[in-house]
């Protein structure tokens, strides 16, 4: 019964689990042994916990959406006691918690079957997962000379190679969208605060950061944000509550949308031509489908969002480095380069310079909210600047941060439209739809208007309907 576990989406596999066609149990063997044959030539999935997955069986799985599901949880964040965690980083290895954190309390209620963790970049600064901790680079299913992305990358390669069929992953400049257009999966990034981060963290980077999940259908994603949102208590601040539900939005097509295509980067700048091609092609799949699609790019300061953004970030690695090392030195033996430059680029701030880069991004919210307001319902782009690069490009060996970055090759170049929608809070999506002629996979990304994710989504859905990804199959996970 349980066949070819890389080809159904969590919501097949969870109804199979509701009419007793398989169990649980059989569910995580089959995830267990597709580790054991894909995990070697991609160095995703670690810290395997088979007992306490068993266990939790045993005790009986909470009765949610989708109870018996095998599921990993990235090794950034998503605390849970049962869980340690490395968080990318020798400085961190072996981390043990105290308690759960409020986002994993809620995936659990879903009935998943939690077995493990999947690799991130140190600090999660990445658009690669390239970990020293983990003892090699994590590789992509469709191509191992090449990156799954990052900083969820364990996550995207984990569910593309079809070792499980959702994992977790966060989001804090593209984390969940750059593995899925990497790995031909779908990521979707939440209004800001629509998810929990409670207690181990107020906020991710000034707001910028949010957990999320990486899919092989949008079905998967909305049942898993319906399940998932909400504040938990004492939260700085929360979402606009939604008109309906992630999944009720998803149950028929949004209104005509006007859309903007922007097939350059938001600054103007030319983007592969595979790729613009494949953002041109969307566009016409929309115009199809009667809704008004448009040339356009944001009206927006995005140079100064990038620099706001690189100097939050900093300031958070070097704050998480310096707590954890209690004294001892920043060496190369705990710490990676780019991590040890953040380091150093946030101690050459303005004491000032934080808080007045919250408020250049703060700023930038509101040009992005005044672009739609008066503009499109919907800014429809690639959500990479190229195909996944090639494994080594990114690793974090460099101490120069900001030239890591934004430099001219840096990550911003590299991925220029993701990182935008985090600094506004604005939901934002990138779909598997379309190939490069060497047969990476290119992602298209959708953004929308602060709040309204059901609009988002229920377009995402139509798009998924209009032309399916579902048959599509990373060469691992063949």
């Amino acid at each position: 019964m349980i066949g070819d576990l890389g080809a159904k989406d969590a919501s097949e596999l969870a109804g199979w689990v509701a009419s007793r066609q398989v169990s649980p149990g059989e569910l995580l063997d089959a995830a267990l042994a597709a580790v054991e044959a894909r995990n070697p030539a991609l160095n995703a999935v670690v810290q395997l916990q088979e007992g306490v997955a068993r266990k939790a069986i045993a005790d009986g799985l909470p009765r949610g959406p989708f109870r018996g599901v095998p599921f990993l949880l990235k090794d950034l964040g998503c605390e849970a006691v049962d869980f340690p965690g490395h968080n990318g980083s020798r400085l961190l290895a072996n981390t043990r918690y105290s308690r759960d954190s409020a986002i994993y309390e809620r995936i659990r209620a879903t009935g998943v079957v939690t077995f493990g963790r999947t690799t991130s970049p140190e600090g999660g600064i990445g658009a690669a997962t390239e970990a020293a901790v983990y003892g090699g680079p994590t590789r992509n299913p469709w191509n191992t000379d090449h990156t799954p992305g990052g900083s969820s990358g364990g996550s995207g390669a984990a569910v593309a190679a079809g070792i499980v069929a959702m994992a977790h992953g966060s989001d804090g400049g593209g984390s969940v969208r750059i593995p899925a257009a990497s790995c031909g999966l779908f990521g979707f990034k939440p209004t800001r605060a629509r998810l929990p981060d409670g207690p181990f963290a107020g906020e991710g980077w000034a707001g910028m950061a949010i957990d999320g999940f990486l899919t092989r259908s949008v079905r998967d994603t909305a049942r898993m944000l319906d399940a998932c949102a909400g504040p938990d208590l004492g939260a700085p601040y929360v979402a606009p509550p939604l008109a309906t539900s992630h999944a009720d939005a998803i149950s028929r097509p949004p209104r005509r949308l006007r859309v903007a295509l922007c097939d350059t980067s938001f600054t103007g700048t030319p983007i592969h031509p595979e790729v613009a091609e494949a953002v041109r092609a969307v566009g016409r799949l929309l115009e199809s489908l009667g809704h008004h699609v448009e040339p356009g790019c944001p009206v927006a300061d995005v140079p100064m969002m990038m620099r706001a953004w690189t100097d939050i970030v900093g300031v958070g690695t070097a704050l998480g480095i310096r707590k954890a090392l209690q004294g001892r030195p920043l060496s190369p033996d705990l710490v990676e380069g780019v991590s040890r430059g953040a380091v150093a680029h946030a101690d050459r701030l303005h004491p000032t310079r934080y808080l007045e880069a919250v408020g250049e991004i703060h700023a930038f919210g509101r040009q992005m909210a005044g672009y739609f307001d008066t503009g499109p319902d919907i800014l429809l782009s690639a959500t990479l600047a190229e195909p996944p690069a090639r494994i080594g490009r990114f690793n974090h060996d460099t101490e120069d941060y900001v030239g890591y970055r934004t430099g001219p090759t840096g990550i911003f170049a590299y991925s220029p439209f993701c990182a935008v929608f985090n600094a506004s809070g604005q939901p934002a999506a990138s779909l598997p739809l379309a190939m490069s002629q060497s047969g990476l996979p290119i992602g298209i990304h959708l953004a929308s208007a602060f709040g309204t994710d059901e609009q988002l989504i229920a377009l995402c859905a139509e798009l998924e309907l209009a032309q399916p990804w579902a048959a599509r199959r990373a060469p691992v996970a063949v």
